[in-house]
């Protein structure tokens, strides 16, 4: 199967044409091998690094696919490799304490209340 429609049918990719635009670019290695062309052979047992989002997927295909069918099924294909992501909370205290109005536009009814409550106060 090529690599490119197999991505596509684990929904790693919203569109075949995604898939093979990031495989022609050289971003793809199947069993640590760099490949550059979409209709590169895969089979049952490969492992695939590949960049995504931000991080870099590593996967082992399980299965392969006759359709692209829904996510549940799609997440049958392939088993992750990666390893579990690190929650860092490196968030200052002073930001993560900050109004939810600051910088997010027009406040909310809530916010627009609590505000008119203060103005009110302050006046009396």
């Amino acid at each position: 199967m090529r690599v490119d429609k197999w991505l596509w049918h684990a929904r790693f990719f919203k569109t075949r044409g995604l898939a093979t635009k990031l495989v022609s670019a050289g971003h793809m290695r199947v069993n640590g091998d760099k490949i550059a062309k979409a209709s590169h052979g895969i089979t049952t047992g490969d492992v695939l690094t590949f960049p995504q989002a931000k991080q870099v997927r590593v996967i082992r295909i399980v299965t392969l696919s006759t359709r692209r069918g829904p996510a549940p099924e799609a997440q049958e294909l392939y088993e992750d490799l990666d390893p579990p992501a690190l929650k860092t909370d490196n968030v200052p205290q002073s930001q993560a304490s900050a109004p939810k109005t600051v910088g997010k536009g027009r406040p909310t009814k809530k916010d627009r209340r609590i505000l008119d409550q203060t103005r009110r106060s302050m006046l009396d």
